[in-house]
């Protein structure tokens, strides 16, 4: 059978993830081309991620102490989240579970009673990622009983990706894209011609030229839908700066008059930035924001992006399968960015047609299912915004009184009245993220399960208590995460050396 010629287009973190998975899990059964220019920049900030990258770098086969110390990455138990209650405020959303559910009732619904009943620990001490996220701890234990992702930088990301990609049989091809060719008689794309009159062809192409969408919309006139209305964040700054301590194994986003700041530590900088709304503040007083807030010294000029949150109406249309930035934006806010270029990458993988025409069965159900992702990050995004006490600034007055989608008020209020959270078709957050992020932005629960009321108060005492001197007790056996980051990657780098 003869393989199907995949096209990239783009390279930086889309494009490379995209070519390198491809590469490695089709094989001869597909022949992967991608065309970059050195002279084009990537925007290169997607720098903090979310545990599902584990799994997607161990299906490539890679060895996490090498791409640790390839990419100066570090690990990451959670996001905290200053001041976005009531300007004085802090909690973190952690991965993994908290506490231990039963099967008709989670354990916020025990811990809401026992907080009746005299029990004061706050939620998150029932959550191994967060305590030990907060102690500036980690380790690998046993049964992956941690659940972590990755601080890295993009930029050595995509470099890593791209060797093990041209391993796996990639070819590179330098040039920029001057024009897409499309079928006279079908309407796809036939070819893409660079500069200098060069013609890559291909059977099938994946859009990775980020924001521009050269294919997807350029080319094809996909459609786009603008969801600013609900997140009206739509400028960011970027810089970097040098480590003034242990990288702590957490991302940090802090909440200012007009939008947010993030810090993520490396192993070797820390990553800065500022997302804000530009109706409320200038991006000299944007730039005045982030310098004002940042900790070190600054190593880089900033990098200023503008872009306006929303989805591309289809993301595989005729034969282009947008990745990443081309497919729709979501602020990084969640560090939902990578994560999205991976479902995509993973389900065009899931979903590769057979030789022959593309079914527009498979074409509809991708369209369905990318699109059911971005709407159910988007409504998390949104809750951010949306359940908040700040009214001291226009910008948080207008995020407190806009309209949320239904999908997003059935959540807020179903916790609100009954402390219940469901998840619905693989939702991307599972019921303890939506519950931390809930609570921890404020909403008390009016009740809870009533099968929380069956235990006796010495029953639910010993639940509860044994549940909290668990995590302590692992907890307090981890090493210190810089401790542990920095051995492992030096075993790495001593091998490879």
């Amino acid at each position: 059978m003869t393989p199907r010629r995949i096209v990239v287009a783009g390279g930086g973190t889309a494009g490379w993830m995209a070519a390198a998975a491809i590469a490695r899990t089709l094989g001869r059964a597909a022949t992967v081309t991608l065309v970059e220019s050195e002279a084009i920049g990537t925007i290169g900030v997607g720098e903090s991620t979310i545990p599902p990258i584990v799994g997607f770098n161990r299906l490539l086969g890679i060895n996490e102490a090498e791409f640790m110390a390839a990419t100066n990455a570090t690990f990451k138990l959670g996001i905290v989240f200053d001041d976005w209650r009531d300007g004085d405020d802090r909690y973190l959303h952690a991965f993994g579970l908290t506490g231990k559910d039963h099967w008709a009732a989670g354990f916020q619904h025990y811990w809401l009673a026992g907080r009746a009943r005299g029990h004061h620990a706050p939620f998150g001490d029932y959550s191994l990622e967060h305590q030990a996220a907060l102690a500036g701890k980690f380790a690998h234990l046993p049964d992956d009983r941690l659940n972590y992702a990755y601080q890295l930088d993009s930029g050595l990301y995509a470099k890593f990706l791209r060797a093990m990609a041209e391993r796996d049989g990639t070819t590179r091809v330098e040039g920029k894209i001057a024009s897409v060719e499309l079928d006279g008689e079908t309407g796809d794309i036939a070819a893409l011609m660079l500069d200098g009159g060069r013609r890559v062809d291909g059977d099938l192409f994946l859009d990775c030229t980020g924001f521009r969408a050269l294919l997807i919309e350029g080319a094809l006139h996909a459609g786009f839908d603008d969801w600013t209305h609900w997140l009206p964040c739509d400028s960011a700054i970027a810089l970097q700066t040098a480590s003034i301590g242990p990288a702590v194994p957490y991302t940090r986003a802090i909440a200012h008059d007009a939008g947010w700041q993030w810090r993520i530590p490396l192993q070797h900088r820390v990553g800065n930035g500022y997302v804000w709304c530009s109706r409320y503040l200038g991006r000299d007083e944007a730039l005045d924001r982030l310098l004002a807030n940042v900790e070190g010294e600054v190593l880089t000029e900033p990098n200023h992006l503008r872009f306006t949150t929303g989805v591309r109406r289809r993301q595989w249309h005729r034969n282009c399968i947008a990745v990443g930035l081309s497919g729709g934006f979501m602020e990084p806010l969640e560090s939902t960015s990578i994560h999205l270029i991976q479902r995509a990458v993973l389900r065009f993988l899931r979903m590769l047609p057979a030789a022959g025409p593309i079914s527009p069965r498979d074409v509809a159900e991708f369209n369905d299912q990318q699109h059911a992702d971005m709407v159910q990050v988007r409504d998390f995004l949104i809750l951010h915004y949306k359940v908040t006490d700040r009214r001291d600034t226009a910008f948080w007055r207008q995020c407190a009184a806009m309209p949320v989608p239904d999908s997003l008020k059935q959540k807020i209020e179903l916790f609100r009245d009954t402390a219940r959270v469901f998840r619905r078709n693989e939702e991307l957050f599972a019921e303890h993220s939506w519950m931390q992020v809930l609570l921890g932005q404020g909403i008390e629960p009016k009740t809870w399960h009533p099968l929380a009321d069956k235990l006796t108060d010495e029953e639910l005492a010993r639940l509860l208590g044994t549940l909290h001197d668990q995590v302590s007790r692992t907890v307090a056996g981890l090493p210190p995460h810089a401790d542990y980051v920095a051995q492992l990657c030096a075993n790495a780098r001593s091998q490879a050396a």
